[in-house]
């Protein structure tokens, strides 16, 4: 059985090389800036061991405070040699109900080149399978198409027309505003026919 536990500053330093190894550096946000996000209390390391073993098996790294109640998925990975054994799943599941007294959580997935062409399409399925919905969005990381998921949990109402300012507001507590003129690109969608 897995569980999930809230990581620190020294979890953060273990992680960070795993997380360069996951992530694209252009999405990658910086150490300095995720140690100050998670001392102000905006983000959550998350790292999920199994009880029996007591092995570090998977991470997440998640936005958690945001003037309108959504939690941001904006990392979440298991370790390279525990892939394909189902822990994916049950970390997903452990994060759900970590957060199930949220709006809703939201996740990005983004089209940076990937070894494994259908990576994205895998991606999109196994976010689908937990009740997450790609919501239409404008929006680019580092110039890279970035694709909105939504899980709503508390909150039912389409985000659709406000998702650029719940995730303007994860990242104004993140980066500086330089970073994030560099980095996020984000555009509000507009109803059909205005």
């Amino acid at each position: 059985m897995l569980t999930i536990r809230k990581g620190g500053h020294r979890d953060l330093e273990r992680y960070y090389g795993l997380m360069e190894i996951d992530f694209d550096s252009e999405e990658l946000l910086g150490k300095l800036a995720i140690h100050r996000a998670i001392s102000r209390g905006e983000q959550e390391l998350l790292i999920v061991y199994d009880d029996e073993t007591n092995l570090e098996v998977a991470y997440a790294l998640c936005g958690v405070k945001s003037l309108y109640g959504y939690v941001l998925l904006k990392y979440m990975a298991v370790f390279p040699w525990y892939r394909g054994k189902g822990l994916g799943i049950q970390t997903m599941r452990l994060l759900n109900k970590r957060y199930a007294d949220r709006q809703g959580i939201i996740a990005e997935l983004t089209e940076f080149d990937d070894p494994e062409p259908d990576h994205l399409k895998k991606l999109f399925k196994f976010f689908s399978r937990f009740g997450y919905s790609e919501i239409e969005s404008d929006y680019r990381i580092s110039g890279t198409k970035a694709h909105v998921f939504v899980k709503p949990i508390v909150g039912k109402e389409d985000i659709t027309l406000v998702y650029h300012r719940v995730l303007a507001d994860f990242y104004n507590r993140v980066l500086t505003p330089m970073a994030m003129s560099r980095m996020i690109d984000l555009k509000p969608v507009t109803k059909s026919g205005e």
